[in-house]
């Protein structure tokens, strides 16, 4: 594990890169749990904090086709900032929120930085092999992967002890400063953040998205990674409820900020403690069917959990195999897919997670006020794991031909 983080003392444009996405990741938790315990307390409903997620994650749904391509054809330096000042004019608006009649303002603001969010995503998936040696790799998504959880941990905790202690409002001025922080470490990386392109005009838009997915689906190893992390997703509608089961055992908005930070400290010190499947390749495939099976058994856990540090402990095992599942799909896509094609097809691999996180957080959201929250739980802890059954059986072929020492097309 240390020598997994020597990468960041010794390489400056990746500590930067790194640094950058650990304060955006922290901004998002300084609006979201916060947003999920103000919205019902103004409008009586629940709906409200559903649908919120469900605009976060479905607008990052629909246009991560295209900004995929953008990601390809642009300097994804200029991306990153750019993304990073609207993000920070869109949080502004969340000022304005202030009872249940402004309270679709909230939806507004987060689709604005979801935007902004499906710029910024694929842009610096593409980017993080450019900063980092080849050796590096492996023990750089390592680190990566940790930025996303560390900051849930840090930022939903935070999160909910400043809008308790202070209110929504002191947690939405802290997030335009952390945006503000990731523009200027972003603008410092010096290295180029994808490499050069040959010669002639870039393809347009339809052309090029339609050229990743003529790539992706060429390779039925590509097939197989693009699709990890919708199982995922599928059983993401749980989020939906977290401020409720809070609410449940008498927790409160530090209740959810500690679910949230739970599921951070998963997603955190599970890519971390796999890092060894990194680099064995025979694992790679049963290991993410393991996640996914898991992180369904974690919630079936939370569904019937009757003593809030059971659930709490139950959400880190769920997320400990959902973060797991997460950087090990990354870094495969990384290592197998050529630069000029990345943005594209980890913009394509995260349409389809975003996707289905949408799905399963509107259909959460539509039964909320009418459905035990048990039952939402055990409902989307099911279908992960039929997911991860499903998935299993459609890869085993995959796994048998990689024994035998079968060479799998590459057109």
């Amino acid at each position: 594990m240390p020598k997994a983080f020597s990468v960041l003392t010794r390489n400056r444009d990746f500590r930067r890169l790194f640094s950058a996405e650990l304060v955006v990741f922290g901004a998002d938790w300084f609006v979201m749990v916060p947003l999920l315990v103000l919205l019902p307390e103004l409008t009586g409903s629940g709906v409200w904090g559903a649908m919120v997620l469900a605009v976060d994650t479905g607008i990052n749904a629909l246009l991560l086709p295209w900004t995929g391509t953008i990601a390809d054809r642009v300097d994804r330096r200029k991306i990153l900032i750019a993304a990073n000042s609207a993000s920070f004019v869109a949080v502004l608006l969340l000022f304005a929120v202030q009872s249940a009649a402004t309270a679709p303002l909230a939806l507004v603001a987060i689709g604005a930085m979801a935007v902004a969010k499906s710029f910024y995503s694929p842009a610096a998936s593409a980017a993080l092999p450019n900063v980092v040696d080849p050796a590096d790799l492996a023990a750089a998504n390592t680190v990566a992967g940790s930025a996303w959880g560390t900051m849930t941990v840090v930022g939903a905790s935070l999160g909910g002890v400043v809008s308790t202690v202070a209110g929504p409002y002191a947690c939405f001025a802290v997030t335009a400063a952390l945006l503000l922080t990731g523009t200027v470490l972003t603008s410092l990386i010096r290295r180029p953040l994808q490499a050069p392109r040959s010669g002639g005009e870039p393809p347009q838009t339809l052309r090029a998205l339609a050229e990743g997915l003529r790539y992706i689906g060429a390779r039925p190893r590509l097939r197989a990674l693009v699709t990890v992390k919708s199982a995922v997703g599928l059983g993401n509608g749980v989020l939906t409820v977290f401020p409720l089961i809070a609410v449940a055992h008498g927790a409160g908005a530090l209740g959810a900020g500690l679910l949230f930070a739970m599921r951070g400290a998963g997603a955190l010190v599970g890519p971390l403690l796999m890092r060894p499947v990194l680099n064995r390749p025979a694992l790679l495939l049963p290991g993410l069917a393991l996640s996914m099976g898991l992180y369904g058994v974690g919630y079936l856990g939370v569904a019937f959990s009757p003593w809030f540090p059971l659930v709490v402990a139950m959400v880190f095992v769920a997320h400990f195999a959902g973060g797991t599942n997460w950087v090990l799909s990354n870094y495969a896509l990384q290592g197998e897919v050529p630069d000029a094609l990345r943005g594209r097809v980890f913009a394509t691999d995260m349409m389809l997670a975003t996707l289905a996180i949408a799905i399963s957080q509107l259909g959460a959201g539509a039964v909320i006020d009418h459905v035990d929250q048990r039952w939402i739980l055990a409902g989307c802890a099911s279908i992960t794991l039929m997911y991860a059954v499903v998935w299993r059986i459609a890869t085993r072929r995959l796994d048998i031909r990689e024994h035998q020492g079968g060479t799998l097309p590459s057109k």
